[in-house]
C-alpha cells in the first residue's frame, strides 16, 4: 500500500477509537472485563464514544459494507484467540436504536459469535452513510482483507452513489490514483473472470492483462489457460497480445539484448503513466508508442501528466 496520507479518513481507524493504552498491550488481555460497565443502550450521562459492552445478539452487519468473503479457517483462527484473550479492539458500531450496525469490526464479530461469546465491546459513534462506507472500506485495505473485486466495488460506489472523483477517493484510502484507477478498471472483465480473482486463481495483475481481449468467451477461456498453465504476468501479457493481433506479427531477426532493452522502457513508462504502454518498432529506428486509457478520467490524468514536463 502507499504511504498514508494526513489528509481525511485516511489517517486510520485509530483516530476514531479510543486507545487507553496508547496502542496495543503486549501482555494477554483478561478474559473478562471488569472495569466495563455492562449495559445494552447508553444513557444521556454516558459518553457515547467510550467503550463498553452488549449483548452480542443485539449487534448487526452492515449488508451494504465492502467485505463479502471471509477465510473460514482464518475465523476460526481469530476465534480461538478469542477465548482466550477475549475481544481486543472493539467493534466500532452506530446506534439503530433497536439494535448495533456494525461499521468496522465484521470480522471480530462474526468470530466472537464462533467462540460464543455472549457480549462484545463495541464504540458508538455516528456517521453519515458516506463516512460509514469510507471507514469500513479504510479498515479492510489497512488490514489487506479486500479482495480486488470488493475493493473495485466499493470505489465505485463511492463514485456512483456519493460522487466522488478518483483523486479523492485516493485521498481517502491514502492510495494513489493510479492504483484506484487500476482497481476500477478490474469491473470491465466479464463476471466468470472476476469470479476467477475473488477465488484467487488468478491475480489482479493477470486481470488486468485480460482487459486487453474484449470478447466475454476468449477472455474466459484465455483465463482459464493463464490458471491451468501457471502463467506469468508477463507471459499473459505476451498470451494477450498474440491473441489480440495475430496478423500484426512480423518475422524479424532482432537482438535479443535489443528486445530486453525495449521491453524495460516499456516497464518504465507503465510505471511513469499507470497505465499499459507498448513501442511498437519499425526499420531505420523509427517506432510508435502506443498509451491505452480506459476512462475520461484515465485520459485527463495522462494529459495533466504532459503538460507538467513543460
Amino acid at each position: 500500500m502507499a504511504g498514508r496520507r494526513t489528509g481525511g479518513l485516511g489517517k486510520g481507524l485509530d483516530a476514531l477509537i479510543p486507545n487507553k493504552a496508547g496502542g496495543p498491550s503486549k501482555e494477554p488481555a483478561k478474559k473478562t472485563r471488569s472495569a466495563v460497565v455492562k449495559k445494552d443502550k447508553p444513557t444521556e450521562k454516558d459518553n457515547p464514544a467510550a467503550e463498553r459492552l452488549v449483548k452480542i445478539s443485539s449487534v448487526e452487519p452492515n449488508l451494504n459494507q465492502p467485505r463479502r468473503h471471509f477465510d473460514e479457517d482464518a475465523l476460526l483462527e481469530l476465534s480461538e484467540s478469542i477465548k482466550q484473550y477475549g475481544v481486543l479492539q472493539p467493534l466500532l458500531v452506530s446506534d439503530k436504536k433497536d439494535y448495533f450496525e456494525i461499521i468496522a469490526g465484521e470480522r471480530r464479530w462474526r468470530a466472537a459469535k464462533m467462540a460464543g461469546l455472549k457480549e462484545v465491546p463495541v464504540v458508538v459513534k455516528e456517521f453519515t452513510d458516506q463516512e460509514i462506507v469510507e471507514i469500513s472500506l479504510i479498515e479492510n485495505i489497512q488490514r489487506e482483507d479486500l479482495n480486488p473485486i470488493e475493493e473495485a466495488m466499493a470505489y465505485k460506489r463511492l463514485m456512483e452513489e456519493f460522487h466522488l472523483k478518483q483523486d479523492e477517493i485516493a485521498d481517502r484510502v491514502a492510495k494513489s490514483r493510479t492504483a484506484v484507477t487500476n482497481s476500477m478498471r478490474l469491473l470491465k472483465l466479464s463476471s466468470k473472470v472476476q469470479e476467477m480473482v475473488i477465488a484467487d486463481m488468478i491475480s489482479a495483475g493477470h486481470a488486468r492483462a485480460l482487459l486487453g481481449i474484449s470478447d466475454e468467451a476468449l477472455q474466459e477461456t484465455t483465463a482459464m489457460k493463464v490458471f491451468d498453465e501457471k502463467l506469468s504476468v508477463r507471459e499473459t501479457e505476451k498470451l494477450v497480445k498474440n491473441l489480440v493481433s495475430p496478423a500484426k506479427k512480423v518475422k524479424t531477426e532482432r537482438n535479443t539484448a535489443e528486445d530486453a532493452i525495449y521491453e524495460s522502457l516499456e516497464e518504465k513508462m507503465k510505471g511513469i503513466m499507470g497505465t499499459k504502454v507498448s513501442i511498437q518498432r519499425k526499420k531505420n529506428n523509427k517506432g510508435k508508442i502506443e498509451i491505452e486509457y480506459y476512462s475520461r478520467d484515465e485520459l485527463e490524468r495522462i494529459i495533466d501528466l504532459f503538460e507538467s514536463i513543460r
